[in-house]
């Protein structure tokens, strides 16, 4: 995955405004597979803010690794607002992080428990909580690269709000 001038320019100013703050993050993430960590390590000086990732592929890995409820996941499935949060709740429980981003939902080339491919949910969890919900076109790495440049970038205006 290459990461565009755009997502790295976000991560810095993420990476920037966290250090000002002295608060950190974590990540949950499912189907960018570490591409929001990437971005944020990619800055120099991320070590200062950024703690740990875990990617969550499987349904079992994000009920083991980050506490999320069974019942989560079947009453919503794995591509749901509720699900995304609840990862991004254990990786700042997991990690002790001030901030948490979570990340889920189907790159495809085949839909996923009824969802299409390109439907994804990001969740920013913190002192204030917001996820999205996005519906995204493309092939898997175009949907892939869009949902991790959303999830820095809502992330980025969040903090922007928070000065």
């Amino acid at each position: 995955m290459t990461l565009s001038a755009e997502i790295l320019g976000l991560a810095a100013e993420v990476v920037d405004a966290l250090r000002a703050r002295g608060e950190t993050v974590s990540t949950a993430e499912s189907l960018t597979a570490g591409a929001v960590s990437s971005a944020i390590v990619t800055i120099a000086g991320a070590s200062d803010v950024f703690v740990g990732g875990t990617t969550a592929y499987r349904d079992e890995i994000k009920i083991s690794h980050l506490h999320v409820d069974p019942a989560i996941l079947e009453e919503h499935t794995s591509v749901s607002e509720e699900v995304a949060v609840a990862m991004a709740r254990g990786a700042m429980k997991s990690f002790g992080t001030t901030w948490a981003i979570g990340t889920t939902g189907v790159a495809g080339p085949n839909p996923l428990d009824g969802h299409p491919v390109g439907a994804v949910w990001v969740a920013i969890v913190g002192p204030v909580c917001q996820s999205i919900e996005l519906s995204l076109s493309g092939e898997r790495e175009s949907v892939r690269n869009a949902a991790t440049a959303s999830a820095i970038a809502t992330f980025a205006r969040i903090l922007r709000h928070r000065n």
